[in-house]
């Protein structure tokens, strides 16, 4: 396929800043229609873009026989339905992370994309990591932290710190389902290194049960926890720690360590994005030059337009890989809820 004609569904602050420049870099590719959240908008974002088409609804966007593609810039509870829709209508899909409100609608989307293996599905990865993604697969398979024994996740912010602070979107179960704080953002990073954990024991707890709807002016339930514990089993047998808050000041930011029995790796992610490692007999950790022909970057778009070109496959990330995220999801809340540990028997 030479020339791509992509329609837009969705137009927030992710979509201006990566996927429409993404998009427009790649060659013979036009942004073609867009639907926003209201017409006045969308308008305001085909002015700004030069995009021809505006739509009222999302539905004539996947209609459109002349759309080759479909962007989803929504929230996660509309990413099910446009993606069925597209799929069923000829379209390719790149959509926004997560990949779904629940771990239901994840195996759906998965099911409808095995129903189309001639259409490319890519879910937005997670963007954490990317630069030594590379550096870190080369040391875990040259063998230089020995067995894995431990894992630690952090992710931790004062973003809902203040009990006064108005209610987010992400914490709105109608809007963002199970997705919780940046379980799944950096959960996302941690399983391309090492496998799916088997088994988990989750904790939660949200501190501000009740935040102002700045678009209705009523109080509304929060619908996702404020503080996220997790402990997990890997099936070689290491164990993994996961502590994740939005109300908690000067709390470590984003970071996965790996500690072997040979070594330890430590990526500090954003905004350092420096990798660390330590062998056994060092007296400290250094930090780990990734060579420029290792060196990541973010290039989504460009991957999503080239697999429906031929030129590639998807790596980051496929619908399998967001089912798994999804499913490990919902046994998060799930042993959270009963306070039992959960085991994970992923789908895909």
């Amino acid at each position: 396929m030479d020339a791509i004609r992509v329609g837009m569904i969705g137009f927030g602050a992710n979509t201006r800043l990566r996927h429409a420049p993404g998009l427009l870099a790649c060659s013979n590719v036009t942004l073609a229609a867009v639907c926003n959240r209201s017409l006045e908008s969308a308008q305001a974002v085909a002015d700004e873009y030069r995009i021809a088409k505006v739509c009222e609804s999302w539905q004539q966007v996947v209609d459109d026989p002349e759309i080759d593609a479909i962007c989803i810039g929504t929230w996660p509870y509309m990413h099910c339905p446009i993606t069925l829709a597209a799929l069923e209508n000829g379209k390719h899909v790149l959509t926004e992370a997560r990949m779904a409100m629940d771990d239901e609608q994840a195996r759906q989307m998965y099911a409808a994309s095995q129903r189309h293996p001639e259409l490319v599905t890519q879910i937005v990865p997670s963007p954490l990591g990317m630069r030594a993604h590379q550096a870190v697969k080369q040391y875990l398979a040259e063998g230089r932290l020995g067995d894995l024994r431990e894992v630690i996740v952090l992710g931790t912010n004062d973003a809902y710190a203040n009990p006064d602070t108005p209610l987010h979107w992400r914490q709105s179960g109608p809007y963002s389902g199970i997705n919780m704080l940046a379980l799944g953002i950096i959960h996302e990073p941690l399983v391309r290194w090492i496998d799916d954990p088997v088994r988990v024991l989750a904790n939660t707890q949200t501190f501000t049960p009740t935040r102002l709807n700045q678009g209705t002016g009523e109080q509304e339930a929060v619908g996702t926890p404020d503080s996220v514990q997790v402990i997990t089993e890997l099936p070689c047998g290491a164990r993994g720690i996961y502590h994740m808050s939005g109300v908690i000041h000067h709390g470590p930011g984003p970071q996965i360590h790996l500690y072997g029995s040979k070594g330890t790796l430590k990526y500090m992610m954003a905004p350092e994005n420096r990798l660390y490692f330590g062998a056994i007999g060092d007296s400290q950790l250094a930090e780990v030059e990734v060579p420029d022909e290792l060196a990541g970057d973010w290039r989504v778009e460009e991957e999503f337009i080239n697999a429906i070109r031929g030129v590639e496959e998807i790596e980051f990330n496929d619908f399998a890989k967001g089912v798994r995220y999804m499913e490990f999801t919902r046994a998060v809340e799930r042993s959270a809820l009963t306070g039992q540990a959960v085991d994970i028997n992923y789908s895909a």
